[in-house]
């Protein structure tokens, strides 16, 4: 995919579709200065161009039984591609894995993991070790979440 040049209006209905993506498109047209369809035909550009990757609800963990988020690092045994391949696979078996990033440092791969307790974790890193030779797993539990935000730092200022 091409990057797109994104002007100062485009972020701007970026900015505003990440704070709310339910916002009717005469509200957002008027946030943005344009009229409702010019604004229609941008969103569509910026969802065509994959910008804008899917609309979502932002839904509590704590609140459907997700209550425990663990950051699991992974060192691979080694940096094979069949070892890649494998861990690709291993890790879409796992629901519980909300996010997966390769990593540069002494750490592989982070996943970030939602469970509803340490009981449900236990159970996830028995199955997970048991599914994908690892050379060393670390697990960090979140004790508080601070920030946990959709809402990237996109300039809406500059032309």
């Amino acid at each position: 995919m091409s990057k797109v040049d994104l002007d100062r209006i485009d972020r701007k209905i970026l900015h505003e579709l990440m704070r709310d993506a339910t916002i009717p498109v005469a509200q957002l047209a008027e946030r943005v200065g344009l009229s409702q369809t010019p604004c229609w035909k941008r969103v569509q550009k910026l969802e065509t161009a994959g910008i804008i990757m899917g609309r979502v609800a932002i839904v509590d963990p704590a609140q459907i039984g997700l209550g425990l988020r663990v950051f699991v690092e992974i060192e691979a045994p080694d940096h094979s591609r069949e070892w890649r391949a494998e861990f690709r696979a291993a890790i879409a078996e796992f629901p519980q894995i909300v996010e997966v990033h390769r990593m540069a440092g002494d750490v592989d791969y982070l996943l970030k993991v939602a469970v509803a307790d340490m009981t449900a974790f236990d159970d996830f890193y028995l199955q997970l070790t048991r599914r994908l030779p690892c050379r060393n797993v670390t697990s960090k539990f979140s004790m508080e979440v601070i920030r946990d935000t959709t809402l990237w730092p996109i300039d809406t200022v500059t032309a």
